[in-house]
C-alpha cells in the first residue's frame, strides 16, 4: 500500500489505506470540514480524511453543542465537502436522533448519506453494536467513537475525562466495536495511559482527540487547528491565530470603505 502522505495517492483514501497505515506504523490526521472552501484547502495539502462532524453544531451553525443538529443541515454539509475534494476520506457524522432508535433507523439514515451527499462513510457515538453490525452487513463502512461521547454531554455532566474509574468498560466498548466491524474508533477525552492501551489491543486504527501521542491518528475540528475558536479546549493546538488575522483584516476592510479608499482604481472598472 501507498503511504498516505506526499501525494503517492492520486485517488481517494479508502479504509483499507488506513488499516495498512496501522500495519506499517503511519500516523495519519484528520480534520472537521462543513463546507467547500476548506474541505479544498485540507484536501489539497493531503489530509487523508475529512470529517462533516455534527461539531458543525457548536462550530458553524450557531448552537451551543452537537445535539440540535439534524440530518437535513448535515447533508447539504457533507455534500460540499465531498463535492470539493478529491483524495480525501469523507465521513458524516450521525447526528443525535438518527440512529439510536433501531440498526433500521441507523440505516436509513446513513443511506441518505450516500445517496444525497456522496458520503464514503458514517461515525456513530457510543457502542452500538447491532447497529454496526447492521450497516456494515449493508456495505456502510463505519467509525466507532467511544470516552467522550458529545452527544451524551447531558448523562456525562459536561465535558470530562473519561476512564479514569471505568476504564475496562471503554476497552471492551472498543474490542466490541472492532468484533462488529467498524474500521476504525475515536477515542476522545479519555487517559493516554488507557488510549494506547486500546490501540494496542485493536487491529483497526484509533484516532485520539484529547486522548496522548501513542493513538494511530489525531483528529481535531478546524476552527481549534486554525485558532478561530473563541474559547478552545484544552486538547487543541492552535497552529495559526487566523481568528486575530481575520479581525484584523475586517478592521482594516471597514476603515478603508469608511475612508473612501475602497475600492480604489485597480478595483473599479470603468
Amino acid at each position: 500500500m501507498e503511504s498516505l502522505y506526499g501525494g503517492a495517492l492520486h485517488r481517494r483514501v479508502t479504509i483499507a489505506d488506513l488499516a495498512a497505515a496501522k500495519s506499517r506504523g503511519e500516523k495519519w490526521a484528520m480534520l472537521t470540514s462543513y463546507e467547500q472552501m476548506t474541505a479544498e484547502i485540507f484536501d489539497e495539502a493531503g489530509i487523508p480524511v475529512l470529517l462533516v462532524g455534527d461539531s458543525a453544531g457548536n462550530n458553524f451553525l450557531g448552537e451551543s453543542n452537537t445535539i440540535p443538529v439534524t440530518v437535513d443541515e448535515l447533508i447539504p454539509l457533507t455534500r460540499a465537502v465531498v463535492r470539493a475534494s478529491n483524495r480525501a476520506l469523507v465521513l458524516a457524522d450521525l447526528p443525535f436522533g438518527s440512529y439510536e432508535s433501531s440498526p433500521e433507523q441507523a440505516l436509513a439514515t446513513s443511506t441518505r448519506f450516500f445517496k444525497e451527499a456522496g458520503a464514503m462513510g458514517v461515525k456513530i457515538e457510543g457502542p452500538h453494536i447491532a447497529t454496526v453490525e447492521k450497516l456494515v452487513a449493508s456495505g456502510i463502512p463505519v467509525m466507532g467513537h467511544v470516552g467522550l461521547t458529545p452527544q451524551a454531554v447531558h448523562l456525562l455532566s459536561g465535558y470530562r475525562v473519561q476512564g479514569r474509574t471505568d476504564g475496562e468498560a471503554i476497552v471492551q466498548a472498543a474490542l466490541a466495536l472492532e468484533k462488529a466491524g467498524a474500521f476504525a474508533i475515536v477515542l476522545e477525552l479519555v487517559p493516554a495511559e488507557l488510549a494506547a492501551k486500546i490501540t494496542a489491543a485493536l487491529k483497526i486504527p484509533t484516532i485520539g482527540i484529547g486522548a496522548g501521542v501513542d493513538c494511530d491518528a489525531q483528529v481535531l475540528v478546524w476552527t481549534d487547528m486554525m485558532g478561530i475558536t473563541k474559547n478552545p479546549p484544552k486538547l487543541a493546538k492552535a497552529y495559526r491565530n487566523m481568528r486575530a488575522e481575520m479581525l484584523a483584516a475586517a478592521g482594516e476592510f471597514a476603515a478603508d470603505v469608511k475612508a473612501g479608499q475602497f475600492p480604489a482604481a485597480e478595483h473599479t472598472f470603468n
